[in-house]
Order: structure tokens, then C-alpha cells, then sequence
């Protein structure tokens, strides 16, 4: 078969034959309709997501929409130890697939079901989130945040606060749900500060940038609460801005600040899994908005590296 295929962390996939996977047991040899490059296939692919093993060749891809031997469409997330799924054929486990809509859209779905999970996932089943309250997203103008500022308007939160550093990208926020928008261009200290006036008294932040901009964030938040006793579930899904923060010891002592993770390990597979059917039914019905940019498999390489329109996800497909 062909396949994206890595032989080293420094250079972007190439086209390749590939030797096709045998089925073990509990996997299914399913082909592949359409995958998409996601941050988590990016940093998979150059060695320096948490789950990397550093064994060269790989396959990148960490899920996508598959045709089952009978002829049905699915959604699957694959293993950790599969081959990955920017690939003519992979291996799925039918225990972390969801069937598909006649009507889906394979091209929409492999687009937008990662960048969707990891919020929806995160505000389903890592806080108790009810309707009525407030949401920050730090990070809003990727890929991601833009379906967080959507999904936490759609579970039903009063306000939601986007913040983001692409102007372009942050003027459309308010479209998609943002009631409040916040730059984070420009001085990081007086970033900070705008962001800790709009999101004072928010009640989940949902953080794609960590580094020195949540460095900077989380006390000038939670210093201007109007009840530090009020709950703040913070949540950590992306890293954008770097890997690490400095947390100065009195803000864990000054407000009811709860720092969380969302993503593998932090959730089971079972309990994400789980949440994929409501996801793919928002998407299929249009309620969550992506835009996808689809290009033949043979064309990574180039792809890898190209820019792209904002808001726009390549998604890499097969003539399967």
C-alpha cells in the first residue's frame, strides 16, 4: 500500500510504499477515506508529543474516517501502538469507532472531530459544566479554540470570553459564539491584563497556549475575581506557547483555583470514546461549523509545510 511515511523526526512525511499491516486480533484491516493533520499528528510526526517512542519508520495520523470490510463508514481514533491512519489501509479497533451518518461527510468529520473533542470531551467529562455558566478560551484563534468558543456556546454557557492573537481570526469569533473577544497581541504583560478584565469571574478556561501567556493569565484573573472562593476549573489541552509555566505559590492559596489536563491518560479511552456519537451527530447536523481543505495522500510533503487558510484544516484522502 501507499503512506505518509516518517524515516526522520527533521523532515516532513513522504509518499511511499509501505508495507501493508497484518489484522491481529481484535483489529480490523479497514481502508482508509480520510485523515487529518492535526497539532497532535504534527508533534507526533517530529518526535515531541509525550506519547512519542522515537521508533523511526512511522505513520503518522491519529484518526480518521475508515470503510470496514462490510461496507460501512466509521470514525476511529487509533491505538497508540497501530500504525497511523494517514495511510491507503490501518488497523482499528471496533471498541474506539463510531459509525457514521449515510449523509457524513468524511472529509468534514476527519477535519473537525479532533479539534472538537478535545473541548467537548473536556467540558463533558473533566468539570461538572452547566448551563448558565462562563467560559474563557485562551488560544481561541487555532483550529481548536475556534470549536471550543462554538461547543461551549452549544452546552449552553452565558458568556464566552475568545481570546486569541490572529486579528483576522479573532473578528470572526463573535460569529461563531464569542460574546466577548480579547487580543493577545502586543505586550504579553498588557495581554494579560485584558484578558484578566474580561475573564474575572469566568468559570472554566479551556487553555490551548499555556506558556507565558497563562503564566501571565492566571494571576491576573483570578486577582480580580469578585469571589476568589469561586471555583475556577482551569484546563490544560494545548501547549502552542510552550511546554512550561512559573505558578507563583500564593495563587494557589489566594482563590479556588483547580488546574486540570484533558487529553490521553488524563481520560480513558473508553470514557472519550464514549463521547464520539453525540459529537459526530452535532456535525453532521451542521449545529459545529469546520472548514476543511482536502488533498490527495500523494501530496503530503508539500503539504506538511504549506500555509493554509485561516480556519482551514487539511485533510489528507485516498481513492480508496
Amino acid at each position: 500500500m501507499h503512506a505518509a511515511v516518517v524515516r526522520s523526526f527533521d523532515r516532513p512525511p513522504r509518499y511511499e510504499e509501505f508495507a501493508t499491516p497484518d489484522p491481529a486480533e481484535g483489529r480490523v484491516l479497514v481502508d482508509v477515506l480520510a485523515a487529518g493533520l492535526h497539532p497532535r499528528v504534527r508533534s507526533g510526526a517530529n518526535g515531541t508529543h509525550y506519547t512519542s517512542d522515537g521508533h523511526l519508520p512511522l505513520v503518522p495520523g491519529v484518526d480518521g474516517v475508515g470503510r470496514l470490510p462490510d461496507g460501512r463508514r466509521v470514525y476511529f481514533v487509533a491505538d497508540d501502538d497501530a500504525p497511523g491512519t494517514m495511510a491507503e489501509r490501518t488497523l482499528l479497533d471496533p471498541r474506539r469507532a463510531v459509525p457514521l451518518p449515510p449523509d457524513a461527510d468524511p472529509v468534514i468529520v476527519a477535519a473537525a472531530m479532533n479539534p472538537a473533542m478535545s473541548s467537548w470531551v473536556a467540558l463533558r467529562r473533566r468539570v461538572s459544566f452547566q448551563p448558565g455558566q462562563s467560559v474563557l478560551v485562551l488560544g481561541a484563534t487555532g483550529n481548536a479554540g475556534r470549536m471550543a468558543v462554538q461547543i461551549a456556546r452549544h452546552l449552553g454557557a452565558a458568556d464566552v470570553v475568545a481570546a486569541g492573537r490572529d486579528p483576522r481570526r479573532l473578528d470572526l469569533l463573535p460569529g461563531l459564539g464569542a460574546t466577548r473577544v480579547v487580543s493577545l497581541a502586543g505586550d504579553p504583560d498588557l495581554a494579560a491584563e485584558r484578558v484578566g478584565e474580561a475573564a474575572a469571574d469566568v468559570d472554566v478556561v479551556i487553555d490551548y497556549t499555556w506558556g507565558h501567556p497563562t503564566q501571565l493569565a492566571i494571576p491576573a484573573v483570578l486577582t480580580r475575581r469578585t469571589e476568589r472562593s469561586a471555583p475556577l476549573d482551569w484546563i490544560q489541552i494545548g501547549s502552542m506557547a510552550g511546554p512550561d509555566i512559573t505558578l507563583p505559590s500564593f495563587v494557589l492559596r489566594a482563590a479556588n483555583l483547580r488546574i486540570m489536563g484533558s487529553g490521553q491518560g488524563s481520560l480513558t479511552a473508553a470514557g472519550i470514546v464514549a463521547e464520539l456519537p453525540s459529537l459526530v451527530r452535532e456535525l453532521t447536523a451542521g449545529t459545529l461549523t469546520a472548514a476543511a481543505l482536502p488533498l490527495p495522500l500523494s501530496q503530503v510533503e508539500r503539504a506538511w509545510t504549506a500555509p493554509t487558510e485561516p480556519g482551514s484544516r487539511v485533510v489528507f484522502t485516498t481513492s480508496a
